[in-house]
């Protein structure tokens, strides 16, 4: 400080400094909330992001595995008569020239038939004669309500088998909790031929039909 300012001027001077200290010390304060505020919204992203992290994770861990599937390339065409199916129950292959009106029944139905919906894209689910009427009606309850069909089916490898173009699997029962994910991944899926196409006007598996039943 120089001598020869007067008593005001160091005044000022001394005011002056003090004001400047004050803005220092306050925008280090600023800068020390702001660091505190940023530090805690990334520890809230990186809380949010775990703990999204963690239900994904765990979805997937109790995500029903399809692992199971069997895949098939199964042959096309219109043909008279029987056919004899390589899988029981078909999954895919030649087939009548007449699709199965999809829904429930209480007795077989005809295979070739049958692969014809299937061709459209419908899921059929198969069970054992004398599966439990209670385990019946759970299958009834899970069906959607087209383009799958359910039906009795004698001599199947397990209590359940669910079958579309191309993929079969075999359940355990009615409560197999890999069954809506098969109905979810292959119902009206891309490894049919023809998802889409009808799946109504056919035939019951009994009568004529009542339509024309072919495809173009």
């Amino acid at each position: 400080m120089s001598p020869s300012q007067t008593p005001a001027q160091r005044d000022r001077r001394a005011a002056r400094e003090r004001v400047a200290q004050m803005r220092k010390e306050q925008k280090a304060q600023e800068r020390r909330r702001s660091l505190l505020v940023w530090g805690g919204v990334v520890v809230a992203v990186l809380a949010i992001a775990g703990a999204v992290t963690f239900a994904i994770a765990r979805e997937q861990a109790n995500k029903p595995s399809l692992a199971a599937v069997r895949s098939y390339t199964p042959s096309q065409g219109h043909v008279e008569g029987p056919v004899k199916y390589a899988q029981t129950p078909p999954a895919g292959g030649e087939h009548s020239p007449v699709w199965l009106n999809c829904g429930v029944y209480t007795k077989p139905v005809p295979s070739e038939n049958t692969v014809h919906s299937m061709e459209h894209g419908a899921l059929w689910v198969t069970y054992r004669p004398d599966l439990p009427a209670a385990q019946v009606e759970r299958l009834r309850a899970a069906m959607p309500e087209t383009y799958a069909v359910l039906s009795p089916y004698a001599g199947l490898p397990a209590p359940v088998v669910a079958s579309a173009w191309g993929r079969q699997l075999e359940l355990t029962g009615a409560d197999d909790p890999r069954l809506p994910a098969f109905i979810k991944q292959f119902r009206l899926g891309p490894q049919s031929p023809e998802p889409g196409a009808a799946c109504t006007g056919g035939t019951d598996g009994t009568t004529p039909p009542a339509g024309p039943g072919v495809t173009p």
